[in-house]
């Protein structure tokens, strides 16, 4: 991925390195207690990069682990490799499988995405932390159980963290990645079949089996690639003096297709790389949320289960509203994942309500003369509700998803762009009813951030970023389960722009609250760094 110096910067240049990730790196040892006196500015070398995230959950079983790929990324060209799956722990019926990513680079370089595909299945997108000069390394946990069926059986793995190596950008990323397999201690329950579909906005066409019960889509949406697209929220349309156009503005959407007709919408999650808001000070430690685990956009097909179990190919297609015509940037994968009725050979039903609210993407421009402000106000929303049943070997049971999205913004910069703020909310909340069971989840984004380019080209970024969501299951009206999970991160950071690495005299501090709520229990850490110093990793719950 390619840092491009932000639209509110447009005099200033950085050239530094960058980071990947997906899940949770190994937490550090200091609970409750400063880790470290910070110095007086960042120097050479650096705390390697940890989030606040819990790790994946692990039983006390039987474990077997299984090298899926050993690479050093130089260029563009893939890894690919052979999977051969464990013959004990399970032998396919295994409890839990963890994705284990350990890496290191050093030098400089750009943060850079990547991906990992078994069987041409995504099971792992990421991106990768900024090096110091001294060298960093990184582990990435993801729990990988939905794909088991997929590792069940021998598989071609392609790997890529495409990257740039030269005389400036030095930093060959070196990973390895290993799956760790859990025999069960109990039965557990994943879907029968995983479908990758690979890039959907290309479109693809999928045949389901014909005794599909349950069908959801995945969708591994990223906005990248050094262009607009990569700072999508901060985009505005032609009237506007701005260096980052789109003809509609910053409102995003995921949309997935079926045969042309409109099956699932979603917000795409406004993830900050490592590169990102022009100022790499921030992230050296303590990533944005989900820069180390992109996780994928879910949506329920299952009242299109009728239709798909016909037989036929159908066509499913992924596009992102608002992405002007011919512009590259995003990249949107997708696997299917397959529930199965085993005592059925036919699975039939029909899709029997669709209903779409019109779509809401307003912009209102106000400019701004002299030292004032230029103002951009967004308001977007759109809502769907699709429902259909399919007659199992249990009886009919009818699912209806509804799905309503909002967006709102107001971006504010001053002529030539050296200040530059957004604040901006998003709202994804969806409810899913199968039978008697209903689930309700509640996702919300924040990001309220401001860059300023000021006297001796110092340039400061204050950014806060939230990721939260509330799940509530529901049966005949009884609750029967919940969940809170709540990410924060706030960061400010310092540093002389367009001068070389040891002149930029930078200082920055960032702190992470990653808290995880429910009817299963309590997980609350806080982490906190200054000038690159772990300086508090305090545990409550």
């Amino acid at each position: 991925m390619r840092r491009r110096v932000m639209s509110m910067l447009a005099g200033a240049t950085l050239a530094a390195s960058t980071l990947l990730g997906a899940g949770p790196v190994a937490a550090d040892t200091a609970v409750g207690t400063a880790a470290g006196t910070p110095p007086v500015e960042f120097g050479d070398d650096w705390h390697d990069p940890v989030t606040a995230a819990p790790p994946v959950p692990k039983p006390h079983t039987k474990s077997c682990e299984v090298t899926v790929a050993e690479a050093q990324f130089k260029d563009f060209t893939p890894y690919k490799g052979e999977y051969t799956p464990p013959t004990k722990c399970g032998k396919g019926r295994w409890g839990r499988v963890v994705l284990r990513l350990d890496g290191k680079v050093k030098g400089r370089q750009y943060d850079r995405l990547g991906y990992l595909r078994i069987g041409g299945v995504e099971v792992l997108r990421t991106s990768t932390p900024e090096p110091s000069v001294d060298g960093i390394t990184w582990s990435v946990e993801k729990d990988v159980t939905r794909y088991r069926e997929t590792l069940s059986r021998d598989q071609q793995v392609e790997m890529l963290i495409g990257n740039v190596v030269n005389d400036t950008y030095t930093g060959i990323i070196d990973v390895k990645a290993t799956l760790t397999f859990y025999e069960a201690a109990k039965p557990t329950t994943v879907s029968d079949r995983v479908l990758p579909l690979g890039d959907g906005k290309d479109g693809a066409t999928l045949t389901t089996p014909r005794n599909s019960e349950r069908i959801v889509a995945e969708v591994y949406a990223t906005g990248s690639g050094g262009g607009c697209e990569e700072y999508w929220y901060l985009t505005v349309p032609g009237a506007a003096p701005y260096s980052c156009k789109a003809d509609h503005g910053p409102y995003r959407e995921v949309q997935v297709k079926v045969d042309g007709q409109l099956a699932g919408i979603a917000a795409p999650f406004p993830t900050v790389w490592t590169g990102g808001w022009s100022n790499p000070f921030l992230w050296y430690v303590i990533p944005g949320p989900r820069a180390f685990d992109i996780k994928p956009i879910e949506y329920d097909l299952t009242p299109f289960a009728g239709v798909l179990n016909d037989g036929r190919a159908r066509r499913v297609e992924v596009s992102v509203v608002g992405v002007p015509e011919a512009q590259t940037g995003w990249s949107t994968p997708v696997n299917v994942l397959v529930w199965q009725d085993e005592k059925s050979d036919r699975v039939t039903g029909r899709l029997t309500g669709h209903q779409e609210s019109t779509p809401v993407n307003t912009t209102k421009y106000t400019p701004g003369t002299g030292e004032e402000t230029h103002r951009l106000d967004t308001e977007g929303s759109h809502r769907l509700r699709v429902s259909g049943y399919v007659n199992t070997s249990h009886g009919r049971v009818a699912t209806t998803v509804t799905r309503s999205l909002a967006n709102t913004s107001l971006h504010r910069w001053t002529e030539g762009e050296s200040t530059d703020a957004l604040k901006a909310n998003w709202t994804d909340r969806e409810t899913v009813t199968t039978g008697r069971r209903a689930v309700r989840t509640d996702r919300t984004y924040t990001m309220d951030g401001t860059t300023t380019l000021g006297s001796g080209d110092r340039l400061r970024t204050e950014i806060s970023l939230g990721d939260r969501a509330e799940s509530v299951s529901r049966t005949g009206g009884r609750r029967t389960g919940w969940s809170v999970l709540d990410d924060r991160y706030d960061g400010d950071a310092t540093y002389t722009a367009n001068v070389p690495r040891d002149q930029r005299h930078a200082v920055g501090t960032s702190r992470e609250r990653y808290r995880l709520t429910g009817d299963t229990g309590c997980y609350d850490r806080t982490i906190a760094t200054a000038q690159g110093t772990l300086t508090r990793d305090h545990r409550r719950c």
